[in-house]
């Protein structure tokens, strides 16, 4: 072994440097490859930054700007030539807004686009200003800008839960408005058959000063006493009803505060969970007695109320008696923490919260995903903090939405559906470091979900009554893969272009971070070998097979020059460990569900058994018939019929590098054609070959090899020698050879 590659084993082993050869990965500001291409968020055209419409409850209150423009476009420049220019001037004012977001905070888009507007010169070109004033008028809605930063989880969160919180104002003032003049009605209804209600002086001040003299009301008072007063409320009733409606009407409203609830909204939201807990419990005795009375309201409005039933039931009634959809008409309430404040004592109430009936919405902004390296004496790099929401998950009775913030404008009706929920609810979002500082939080998040180190998932426990219904995760790109595999273009040292997939794994989040410099180190150019395998490839063959192979991170630096970095083996087993967890979440949420599998084999292998059976019993039963049949009499043959095979036996056996299918004992499955229906036809005896081996990937035929019922698929030899996780689908595909 040569004292070059001594030195990177020695690295990869021990994560410390020897000689001079390796660099220090620091030394330079450095990102992964597939990172290369974003440079300036500005000029590129996504997502953000979003429109944040006030009033609106549904997810029209969350709006992307490069959306809003689309459907300006779309609806005012001509399509062709004619609508070029003002769609090139319209993007420009948007590229241009995008630029002042990333500066400002919270700005109204009006104020915005006028600001972009002057910027770009159109008060000196009168057709620009023509145009864009044109799409000024078409816009549709307005609210504040906000850029993916590092506080856009509380934000838009907060602006949501206000918009439903007013909605809901509305609809529960209605509600008590209706029970009140129900209740009053029944009241009323009881005084008019009164004595008092029925009384000459009642009588004559109900008609009014014009008919004074056309009736005689005492006559008439008498005359309505005969019939009234057998139908009276019975006192108990009178007082159950009087005592509900006393309630109701004590309740303030929003004609009597402005703020549509009993308290303003600014009550409702804390910075942690005690005094939340705090302000809920304190409130708890009026909700009790409000939700009694709404009650005894509806039943006394329908005729239902039954004493020997119901009032035992209401003398008991307590705060057990109220559950999560009464509690759900009331003010939900928001605590907003950071993840560096998640273990602190003020907030040591979030797993009872979270356990309870209780409408308390938390936003856990998670700022750090990786531990910090100062604390890195624990096997995990993962912070705690990070796996909180899957934790929460296990509770079983909280909504709970886990996300990255680049993530979050695709999450919005995940967020309005865990507001909705009738109980607790978590939004467990990365925001990005503040102090990773190398990249901009839109990409640093993006880099965590892309890489499995935070992924998306939510969990609605109103959405079904098992995890295949309440467990979803939508959000993550490539779900069925280990790591999400792109395409990287880059130029050779031959000026040639070169197109490759690589693979975005947790080792390129954690490369992302200059604090965790220290498990890289750069190899230069002169020293790259044939021991050095992609990160990647090194983790998808596992130790015995990477026995001797030395993990590099593709990388670029500030030159845009391609470099490569040794990672250590501590790094390497993080990236495992995160893999792992990633299949936990597969198996919740049904993809490569180990059960569902092993269940299939299990039934593959008793069909295949019957099957055997079969075929046994129709050859045991086949020999007596034959035996019966007087033998032929022998007939010389000539000696090149002798020669000529049966048509089973025609076939030789294939020993190529092609793929192939042994089509005379194809059973029709349809398993091969469903998974590629390209590289895989059917003849004109509805029976499989191999219609076009390059319409497909290596993996694709070596899945399919394992799922033929009748095992007749032979996947041969990879045609792309790049494709990833060739050693693993290799051994996989040994026995179908």
């Amino acid at each position: 072994m040569g004292s070059e590659l001594q030195a990177h084993v020695a690295f990869h082993l021990t994560g410390k440097r020897i000689g001079a050869g390796l660099q220090a990965a620091d030394a330079r500001q450095l990102r992964p490859a597939l990172l290369a291409r974003f440079g300036d968020l500005t000029r590129l055209r996504y997502d953000f930054p979003l429109v944040l419409v006030a009033g609106r409850a549904d997810d029209t209150g969350i709006q992307s700007l490069s959306t809003l423009v689309n459907g300006i476009l779309q609806a005012l420049a001509p399509r062709g030539i004619e609508g070029e220019a003002m769609r090139r001037q319209v993007l420009r004012l948007e590229r241009e807004i995008r630029t002042l977001a990333a500066k400002s905070d919270a700005e109204p888009l009006s104020r915005l686009w006028d600001l972009a507007a002057k910027r770009i010169g159109a008060a000196g070109d009168p057709a620009l200003a023509a145009n864009l004033t044109r799409a000024r008028a078409a816009l549709p809605v307005d609210g504040e800008v906000v850029d993916c930063t590092h506080e856009l989880p509380t934000r838009l969160v907060t602006h949501a839960w206000r918009a439903r919180q007013r909605k809901k104002a509305e609809r529960f003032e209605e509600e008590l408005a209706r029970l009140i003049v129900k209740l009053s009605d029944i009241l009323h209804a009881d005084f008019v058959h009164s004595a008092q209600g029925t009384s000459a002086a009642r009588l004559k001040a109900s008609v009014g000063t014009g008919m004074e003299q056309a009736f005689d009301f005492q006559a008439l008072s008498k005359t309505l006493a005969q019939v009234s007063g057998k139908n009276a409320l019975p006192e108990v009733r009178r007082q159950r009803v009087q005592q509900a409606l006393s309630v109701l009407r004590a309740y303030p409203s929003r004609a009597q505060t402005g703020a549509g609830w009993p308290e303003d909204l600014e009550a409702y939201a804390f910075a942690n969970c005690r005094d939340a807990l705090e302000a809920f419990r304190r409130r708890v005795p009026q909700i009790i007695g409000l939700v009694k009375a709404m009650a005894i309201a509806e039943l006394e409005i329908e005729g239902r109320y039954l004493e020997a039933t119901h009032d035992s039931f209401f003398a008991e009634f307590d705060e057990d008696s109220v559950g999560a959809k009464d509690l759900s008409a009331f003010p939900d309430y928001l605590v907003c923490i950071g993840s560096e404040s998640l273990h602190s004592p003020e907030n040591a109430g979030l797993m009872e919260i979270l356990a309870s009936d209780m409408p308390i919405k938390v936003v856990l902004q998670v700022s750090e995903v990786l531990e910090e390296p100062a604390a890195r004496g624990q096997r995990s790099l993962v912070a705690p903090a990070a796996q909180f929401g899957k934790m929460a998950t296990g509770l079983g009775s909280a909504y709970v939405l886990q996300s990255c913030s680049s993530h979050f404008y695709q999450a919005r009706r995940g967020v309005l559906a865990g507001l909705a929920y009738a109980g607790p609810a978590l939004f467990s979002v990365f925001s990005g470091s503040p102090r990773a500082g190398m990249l901009p939080p839109y990409l640093l998040a993006a880099a965590a979900l892309q890489s499995r180190a935070f992924p998306a998932f939510s969990y609605d426990p109103a959405a079904g009554p098992d995890w295949a219904s309440r467990f979803a995760l939508e959000g993550n790109p490539q779900p069925e893969a280990d790591w999400p595999v792109h395409e990287f273009a880059y130029e050779d040292e031959a000026h040639q272009s070169v197109t490759e997939p690589v693979a975005f794994t947790f080792v390129d989040f954690v490369a992302c971070d200059p604090r965790h410099a220290t498990h890289f180190a750069l190899v230069p150019r002169a020293e790259w070998n044939g021991s050095m395998v992609p990160v990647a490839s090194s983790l998808a063959s596992g130790a015995a097979a990477a026995a001797g192979k030395l993990p590099y991170l593709q990388m670029v630096d500030d030159d845009h020059a391609l470099q490569r970095a040794l990672v250590d083996e501590k790094l390497l087993s993080a990236a495992e460990r995160c893999r792992e967890m990633w299949h936990s979440f597969q198996e919740l949420g049904g993809v490569h569900s180990s059960q569902a599998e092993r269940l299939i084999a299990r039934e593959r292998k008793v069909w295949e058994e019957q099957k055997q059976r079969e075929i046994e019993v129709l050859k045991r039963e086949a020999k007596p018939v034959m035996a019966a049949v007087p033998a032929a009499p022998t007939v010389a043959a000539p000696a090149a019929s002798e020669a000529k095979p049966s048509a089973a036996e025609a076939e030789p056996e294939k020993l190529s590098d092609d793929p192939y299918i042994e089509t005379p004992r194809c059973t029709t499955c349809n398993e091969c054609t469903n998974l590629n229906n390209r590289m895989f036809a059917y003849d004109a005896n509805k029976q499989a070959y191999v219609a076009d081996a390059n319409a497909g990937t290596y993996r694709e035929l070596v899945e399919a090899a394992e799922s033929c019922q009748v095992s007749i698929i032979h996947p041969g030899k990879p045609r792309n020698p790049n494709e990833p996780g060739l050693v693993e689908l290799l051994k996989r595909a040994e026995p179908f050879l």
